[in-house]
């Protein structure tokens, strides 16, 4: 009998027994003495037969019910988290190719959501499988700040990776995966919108998500470097492909880091070249600082104005009140060989409202290259939930 059944029918058959010590004061010591070593005495399954068959069909059951709640249920080495963002915003102008916005514009108020669920598990204890799965409208509600999903109502899978060891390195594989899943870039600073989200590394980070692999490897003491790819999954490494790929070099300390970052974005017989630099120092009771600089070449332009400039500099401040806050500028977008930068400034304040809740008010301006428009002004506030 398994052990565990064991541990089930043993009470039970204590219970069948609990009736014969009613009659205890009856028996004498001798008499007991003599029961016990008289052949007479037969097994107990002998005495309660049809109870202890029944205690078994019940004890069967039982077992038959775990082992189905296991079989249905995580294994040991996954885990699941959840995530929810809900964000409302306006802004002050009309929706224009040059902002980005698509909502009604004019300062009314537009809403959005974004979910996703990580699942990840291992084999060995040194692999790791990742699933993503996300659904939101953050990318049709409007406001082009709204940093979340915007893969639609319906549940879809965002993307799939599996890392493992190959020796001291570790090499990744995926499909719509960012070929820069593996790198580093050293930015201290998260604010919530959109557009300054990536510190400077616009191009060069290559997140043209698609079929991918990647290697990174760990020095020690800070240092890492890494490759990756990432290509149509229809078409990989062929002439025709819009494949990407780069390589990145990283040092992080206690208190500051670098990376540098080059990227390759092949689109047919065309090729752009990006190189990003960024770094950030938190010196002890000052804000901690993040700059970023990107410059490349654009290879569709046959003029010589083919390069591209994109930069950024944040400070965050980590202990403001009850929460944390930031301000930042940088280039809206890449900014085109001989022609005037256009900046966007922003700033935030972020309130753990628990360990599950925060709260993200977020005010930011845009400067519009449309001559005669006045710059976008604009106001979000992002609540999270994470699970």
């Amino acid at each position: 009998m398994k052990l565990f059944k064991s541990l089930l029918v043993a009470p039970a058959t204590l219970g069948l027994l609990a009736p014969m010590s009613v009659s205890a004061n009856e028996l004498n010591l001798a008499e007991v003495s003599g029961y016990s070593s008289s052949e007479e005495v037969q097994n107990i399954s002998e005495f309660y037969p049809k109870e202890l068959a029944v205690t078994n069909s019940r004890v069967d059951g039982l077992e038959a019910r775990l082992n189905n709640m296991e079989a249905g249920s995580f294994s040991e080495t996954t885990t699941a988290s959840f995530s929810a963002d809900f964000m409302l915003g306006a802004v002050d102008d009309t929706p224009t190719a040059d902002t980005g916005n698509t909502g009604e514009g004019s300062q009314s108020l537009m809403g959005a959501y974004s979910f996703q669920i990580d699942l990840n598990t291992s084999f060995t204890g040194d692999d790791s499988l990742d699933i993503s799965l996300d659904a939101g409208n953050a990318g049709t509600a409007g406001v082009a700040e709204f940093d979340g999903n915007g893969s639609g109502d319906g549940l879809l899978v965002d993307g799939v990776s599996y890392s493992f060891p190959v020796g001291d390195a570790t090499v990744m594989v995926g499909d719509n995966t960012d070929g820069s899943a593996l790198f580093t870039t050293a930015c201290a600073y998260g604010g919530p919108s959109n557009t300054l989200d990536d510190c400077g590394n616009v191009n060069a980070a290559i997140t043209n998500g698609g079929a991918m692999a990647g290697a990174s490897y760990d020095f020690g003491n800070g240092f890492t470097a890494a490759v990756g790819y990432a290509g149509p999954e229809g078409g990989i490494l062929t002439e025709e492909s819009d494949d990407a790929y780069g390589v990145n070099a990283a040092y992080t300390g206690e208190n500051y880091g670098v990376s540098l970052t080059y990227g390759v974005l092949e689109t047919g017989t065309e090729e752009d070249t990006f190189t990003a630099i960024n770094g950030y120092y938190t010196p002890e009771g000052f804000p901690s600082i993040s700059v970023g600089y990107e410059t490349g070449e654009d290879g569709s332009v046959t003029t010589s104005a083919d390069g591209l400039e994109s930069f950024f500099v944040g400070l965050t401040f980590d202990e403001v009140g009850p929460g944390s806050a930031g301000i930042a500028m940088g280039t809206k977008t890449p900014t085109v060989e001989d022609t005037d930068e256009q900046y966007m400034y922003e700033a935030y304040y972020s309130y753990p409202v628990n360990d599950g809740m925060t709260i993200t008010p977020l005010v930011f301006i845009k400067e519009v290259s449309t001559a005669g428009a006045d710059d976008e002004t604009g106001v979000m506030v992002k609540t999270s939930f994470s699970f």
